[in-house]
């Protein structure tokens, strides 16, 4: 019967759909194969000392497409990463203990801290061609996505129902058996929401990682960021116009052509589903369905047999052990030596310097818990409010997700030029564009908390006429508070990554800048200062650690045992 139905609904299309949705679905692997090609070429082309960037408009398709490419690629880097990483760090209690800590301080290190070795390093690898530029690029991408992905791939992998493993074991599924079939899927849900905000997070620094200078060497590639960058130079209001309506377009197109299918995708791993829950959809999973030539091709995977699961031989697992030990040996020499080399940069920092680092870590320190305060001054009022509402949640969140993708950089110029109208100094212009592009994450966690709230505890509100500040004291900001803090504390880090490009902006062919850390790190990487680069990006990484530690994570605890409803 099953059969007899899937055969009338394949049917159901006509010959003449399944032919044009089979010609669609050829035409874009063409592109993508074209694609590919074209960036191959692009990279193996010779290294040029300057790149003109043309401001027309018929040269900003080309770019965003270079730009999504990199993107991209730096996803795929990411999503491996993550999987090894992540795996790792779940199985093994004693990497865990190194690894997990160890990607808490690599989070808090801005990118411009990633920059100089990179681009030195992998121009002077490839000193000839274009590559070496390109890749760097592609890593500095890679490290405003990975860290959010491997947080998330961990703590599925941490949460897998233990009746899950037990039936693992039962079917004596082997490594690769268990990782296909149990912990990817457990993890797919999670995995590709914050892949989206991780993409998000690719985007924030695009001006910066396709256009920058270190010393007197100046390294641009075209795309959309440097299309942005020269165009702020130039101070064209039209080009700056143009690139912000192309990165909207690219971000909705992604959206619907990847993350919206792979978000229905994950739908069918879900361990559990709630009733009446409304279903997600997506339109380009509807035309792919109606394809015969994926019908057959998954036909045929389908098709194969099973492997047997097979024990791996004592050989085998010996040299595994030994390679093991000597990855983590030559690591601890690698750790060694950054030590050294991190200590002789400290040393030459002289104390008028330090004066610096402290004066601007001060500055910003303030300028960024007046954002993250500013932040939850709007946000959680009106996101309760949509979040009480499913049907507003549904219209608003789209928006939200088009806002929280958008580079916010790129308005910076923008939101400068009007803020500079109104005669507003520069030091309280950089709480604003810190806001920018911190007040999201604060939203989409308030929002998310206020949908959370049970139904049966409205309606034990509605009975006891709770209304107006009594409900909210007593009902929603408690359910609220966890997700709060959730979102406070990423508010907190965006805020201080955003410190880089909110404390020293470009603006009608003048820079204004104000004292802070992240004034002197973008500063420093220009002059090619690295002892006070290295001063500046230390001291940050270790304040946002120790603020992680001493308190977020006390508000965590608080959350965890006061406020949690599972209690």
């Amino acid at each position: 019967m099953n059969a007899h139905l899937g055969a009338r609904t394949g049917a159901a299309a006509g010959p003449r759909g399944t032919l044009v949705v089979d010609a669609f679905v050829l035409l874009v692997l063409g592109a993508l194969v074209a694609g590919v090609v074209t960036l191959a070429r692009r990279w193996a082309a010779p290294l040029q000392a300057t790149v003109a960037i043309d401001l027309s408009p018929r040269a900003l398709p080309g770019y965003t497409l270079l730009s999504l490419a990199r993107g991209f690629a730096a996803y795929l880097l990411s999503l491996v990463v993550t999987l090894v990483y992540g795996t790792v760090a779940a199985h093994r209690p004693a990497a865990g203990r190194i690894l997990v800590p160890l990607l808490d301080v690599l989070q808090s290190i801005p990118v411009l801290g990633f920059l100089p070795g990179l681009v030195l390093g992998l121009v002077a690898l490839v000193p000839h061609r274009t590559l070496g530029l390109e890749l760097a690029c592609v890593v500095m991408i890679f490290t405003g996505q990975a860290w959010n992905m491997i947080f998330s791939f961990y703590g599925s992998l941490q949460n897998i129902p233990a009746e899950l493993h037990e039936v693992a074991r039962v079917f004596r599924m082997t490594t690769w058996q268990r990782f296909r079939m149990l912990e990817v899927p457990s993890a797919a849900t999670g995995l590709v929401w914050n892949s989206m905000m991780s993409m998000a997070g690719g985007w924030f620094f695009l001006t910066v990682t396709e256009a920058f200078t270190l010393g007197d060497r100046d390294f641009r590639l075209p795309g959309i960021g440097s299309y942005m960058s020269v165009a702020i130079d130039h101070g064209d209001r039209r080009a700056m116009v143009a690139a912000i309506v192309a990165m909207a377009v690219m971000i909705v197109a992604t959206d619907q052509l990847v993350w919206r299918p792979l978000v229905v995708w994950t739908e069918r791993f879900k361990l559990e589903e709630s009733a009446g829950a409304e279903t997600p959809h997506s339109w380009v999973l509807d035309v792919l369905s109606r394809s015969g030539l994926l019908r057959r091709l998954r036909a045929l995977l389908g098709a194969r047999p099973p492997r047997l699961a097979r024990t791996t031989p004592a050989p085998v697992a010996a040299p595994t052990r030994v390679v093991g030990r000597l990855v983590v040996g030559l690591a601890l020499v690698a750790t060694a030596a950054g030590v050294v080399e991190l200590g002789r940069l400290l040393l030459q920092v002289p104390a008028a310097g330090w004066v610096q680092v402290a004066a601007g870590l001060g500055a910003t320190t303030l300028r960024t818990s007046g954002a993250v305060l500013l932040s939850a001054l709007w946000t959680v009022p009106f996101g309760i409010l949509v979040g009480r509402s499913p049907a507003t949640a549904h219209r608003v969140e789209p928006v939200v997700q088009l806002l929280a993708s958008f580079p916010a950089p790129m308005l910076y110029p923008i939101v400068t030029a009007a803020l500079v109208a109104l005669h507003v100094p520069f030091t309280l212009t950089a709480v604003v564009l810190m806001l920018l592009g911190a007040q999201w994450y604060v939203l989409f966690n308030v929002i998310a908390g206020a949908g959370a709230i049970p139904a049966d505890l409205r309606e034990a509100a509605d009975v006891c006429r709770l209304a107006g500040w009594p409900r909210w004291r007593t009902l929603e900001l408690p359910v609220v508070f966890p997700y709060l803090v959730t979102g406070l504390v990423t508010a907190a880090g965006g805020a201080w990554n955003a410190s880089i490009v909110a404390e020293m902006v470009r603006f009608r062919g003048t820079t204004l800048t104000t004292t802070g850390l992240g004034a002197l790190i973008t500063q420093a990487t220009s002059a090619g200062d690295f002892p006070l680069l290295t001063a500046g990006v230390l001291t940050m990484a270790l304040t946002v650690v120790t603020l992680n530690r001493l308190g977020w994570r006390r508000l965590y605890r608080l959350a965890e045992t006061r406020y949690a409803l599972s209690r």
